[in-house]
């Protein structure tokens, strides 16, 4: 990978720069090794947000934060303690290393607490390349307000059917940190991630429908335009005016992009380390056994420019690595921080804090070739309810979206329930669209689901 000049940040942005992070992180491990911690871990963080919402053209709210702080863990041999402020003179730092230090001392031990192996630390041997992840919005308030109009104005411009708004939102986040620990390990970076939304109302009384849409990156170039993201609400709200009533059945389930990314994220936590080695997994001991279809593979591409979930070092400042996690439907990789891995006795994966752009490699159909593949069944747009129990993989959501027949959508559904369990929804998948959408940590496109019960409310 081509090594980049670290991104210049200017220094109105952020309230301190890197190397003053840096020096704060340093004092914080001194002060720990002096006080008689076997080991710290440190990170400081700054942030600054700023969100506009307009609802029916007039501006709603304005909201502006900027945040601070620090947090601390230190190891007594085995036993752990962690104390947070955002208070970063040295009078705070002291005394929030010694609250961490004191409830340490009243910690039970723990044979797997304890820093990461040395050699697995990220370090600047490995380049600490620049994963342009960092893209400042100098956005005023003004102009903020000016695109939220234009989203929402294109709503409403749809259809006289579009009555209503909950209105339209420009978000800007950026944020810096250092993470530092006592074996030598210091890495940090900026980051951003802006995002625009809109939500509408079709109908009136009774028959009104609600949808959104919305759009993020870390580049602001990145966002759709306002008119599409307001268009494209409008449309899908207008599409759930008259929803009818279906018997309840067995079909075909196909799970929309957004959603189908919540289906992974299901397998992300059943596969990860702490629902692992508590059992409260349905895939304990699933390693190299088939969790899902033969054409089903998932790699995890944590180096990925610009990519909302990328990362050189995970929050254990482990270095991260692309890995294939299922291939040809086996399960070859858990999710495990350096404590996880530990209680399970296997290494870890570079995960502590989670996944890192976790990609389902996409079929050959497109959207509408999913739909025509599924012929008759069930398309998802929307999951209420958390009916998901990890333990035995049973699934049972409220949900609403269409009725499919020959391979057309018919009309919209509401108040049903899907149900069925993880692990065999998982094996069932029948095909994975092309029609990604990218979100967060999971790129996927939509999935169908080969059967589920289905009934009406």
């Amino acid at each position: 990978m081509p090594r980049k000049s670290p991104p210049i940040v200017s220094e109105t942005r952020f309230g301190h720069s890197l190397d003053e992070l840096r020096s704060l992180a340093g004092d914080v491990l001194a002060h720990a090794r002096k006080a008689g911690a076997s080991d710290c871990e440190v990170d400081v963080s700054e942030s600054f947000g700023q969100s506009v919402t307009v609802r029916r053209g007039e501006v709603e709210t304005i909201e502006y934060n900027r945040d601070k702080g620090i947090g601390v863990t230190v190891y007594l041999d085995r036993r752990k303690g962690y104390a947070s402020t955002s208070n970063i003179t040295a009078t705070a730092l002291r005394e929030t290393v010694e609250a961490a230090l004191a409830i340490a001392r009243h910690t039970a031990e723990d044979a797997c607490a304890g820093l990461p192996e040395e050699e697995l630390l990220a370090g600047h041997e490995q380049g600490f390349a620049d994963l342009d992840l960092y893209h400042p919005w100098s956005l005023s308030v003004e102009a903020a307000v000016d695109l939220a109009r234009r989203c929402e104005q294109a709503a409403f411009a749809v259809s006289p059917l579009v009555t209503n708004s909950e209105g339209a939102t420009v978000s800007i986040q950026e944020g810096q940190f250092i993470a530092a620990n006592s074996l030598g390990f210091m890495g940090g970076y900026p980051t951003s991630q802006h995002g625009l939304s809109c939500s509408v109302i079709a109908g009136k009384g009774e028959g009104m429908q609600r949808d959104d849409w919305y759009s993020t990156a870390r580049d602001p170039e990145g966002i759709a335009s306002p008119e599409a993201i307001g268009d494209y609400a409008a449309r899908r709200a207008l599409s759930r005016l008259g929803p009818r009533r279906i018997k309840s059945c067995k079909a075909p389930v196909l799970f929309e992009a957004p959603l189908a990314a919540a289906l992974i994220a299901s397998f992300v936590h059943a596969a990860s380390g702490g629902a692992l080695y508590r059992k409260t997994s349905f895939l304990v001991d699933c390693l190299g056994k088939r969790v899902f279809p033969a054409a089903v593979r998932i790699d995890e591409r944590p180096h990925l420019p610009g990519a909302l979930a990328s990362s050189m070092f995970d929050n254990d400042g482990v270095a991260t690595r692309d890995r294939a996690v299922v291939a040809k439907g086996e399960l070859l990789g858990y999710f495990l921080s350096a404590y996880t891995a530990r209680k399970l006795g296997l290494a870890t994966t570079g995960n502590a804090g989670g996944c890192h752009n976790l990609i389902v490699r996409p079929g050959k159909e497109d959207f509408q070739g999913l739909i025509r593949k599924m012929g008759r069944g069930l398309l998802v747009t929307e999951l209420l309810g958390h009916g998901i129990n990890y333990v035995t993989g049973d699934y049972s959501r409220g949900a609403a979206g269409y009725w499919v027949e020959d391979g057309e959508i018919r009309h919209a559904v509401e108040e049903i329930t899907i149900a069925g369990n993880l692990r065999n929804m998982f094996l069932d998948i029948a095909a994975v669209g092309n029609d990604v959408l990218v979100r967060g940590s999971r790129q996927v496109g939509s999935i169908l689901v080969g059967e589920m019960r289905i009934a009406s409310g």
